[in-house]
């Protein structure tokens, strides 16, 4: 006889910890499920990195976030949502991926496995969805981006020390990436589809990156894009002259931003707008169009990535707590 709780979490990062300290305080039963670890998307982020939100902003659960500096590093920001945890005694179930849902609105069938094979079920009066953006990358879809050399993540500069380095794109990750790995020694360059830094830079980065691209320390390709990589070179396309200029390579940084897992949404039978991404929901419940079921957290963002962060994800849980209990 599998367990039979009230609620199914999918996905154990910051918003759906927090809906796991929703349903704790109000008394509901609930159990959290993620192929990776607890809030793997963080232990993906470069190592070093310092979030743009204050502590007290992503604090979940009413669990306070205390640490010396307003903006909490990776590291500060890993130990606190497993703090969390505790806090709660969740139970979370890592590195088990959920593989299938069946069932209707207070009686759905979890099948699960882990990593290790072991296959399981579990009931729950409902579902919330909280699987992130970050399933996989935006992929470039150019002749040779399988080669070893291109990295669709970004965590340290020290591999890349004395290398010729393409980052594509310019939002938050390829500045960050670029400016780091010219630091630690790189012959970097920059390649983007606009003509200029993209608006949702950190305000603090900007005049940084500005200045290492006037000054010639950072090359930059303004409205291009790369058409082939090869093994030792790659490929720019000009879009406005039409021209192709190839340049010396060893790296390939593609910040190309990352994409839900659409397909495991829509096996469950939940609408997907084609245009911009978002599963339908009600954004007073964060029910979808299948009862029962909810999402949270930046999967309710769709495409637009930048739309929903921790620190307004977070909300979600108590919505649907509530909902549920009002139903």
């Amino acid at each position: 006889m599998s367990d039979f709780i009230d609620l199914a979490v999918v996905g154990a990062g910051p918003c759906g910890i927090a809906v796991g300290a929703a349903a704790a305080t109000a008394g509901l039963r609930a159990t959290l499920f993620d192929r990776g670890c607890i809030t793997n998307s963080l232990v993906d982020y470069p190592y070093y990195m310092t979030f743009f939100s204050t502590a007290e902003k992503l604090e979940v659960g009413g669990v306070p976030f205390t640490i010396a500096d307003s903006k909490p590093t990776r590291r500060e920001a890993l130990g606190y949502y497993r703090r969390v945890v505790q806090e709660y005694d969740m139970d979370v179930r890592q590195y088990e991926e959920v593989t299938s849902v069946e069932g209707q609105r207070g009686d759905f069938l979890l099948q699960t496995r882990t990593r290790w094979g072991v296959e399981g079920t579990l009931r729950a009066k409902a579902v919330v969805v909280a699987t992130g953006g970050f399933h996989e990358p935006n992929y470039l879809d150019v002749p040779g981006e399988d080669l070893p050399k291109v990295k669709h993540y970004y965590q340290e500069p020290y591999p890349f020390y004395d290398q010729d380095v393409l980052v594509v794109g310019a939002g938050n990750s390829s500045v960050e990436s670029a400016l780091e790995t010219y630091r630690a020694g790189a012959r970097v360059s920059m390649v983007h589809i606009s003509d200029e830094i993209d608006r949702g830079v950190k305000p603090w980065v900007v005049p940084d990156i500005q200045n290492r691209l006037k000054n010639g320390e950072i090359q930059v390709f303004w409205r291009h894009r790369i058409q082939e990589i090869h093994p030792s070179s790659v490929v720019l396309w000009n879009m406005d002259s039409e021209e192709t200029l190839e340049i010396p390579n060893d790296w390939v940084l593609a910040m190309t931003g990352w994409r839900p897992d659409r397909r495991f949404i829509s096996g469950l039978g939940i609408d997907i707008d084609d245009e911009t991404g978002i599963p339908f929901h009600d954004p007073d419940t964060m029910e979808t169009n299948v009862p029962g079921i909810y999402i949270a957290g930046v999967l309710a963002a769709g495409y637009n990535a930048n739309k929903i962060f921790i620190e307004n994800g977070k909300f979600h849980g108590p919505k649907i707590v509530e909902a549920m209990s009002a139903s």
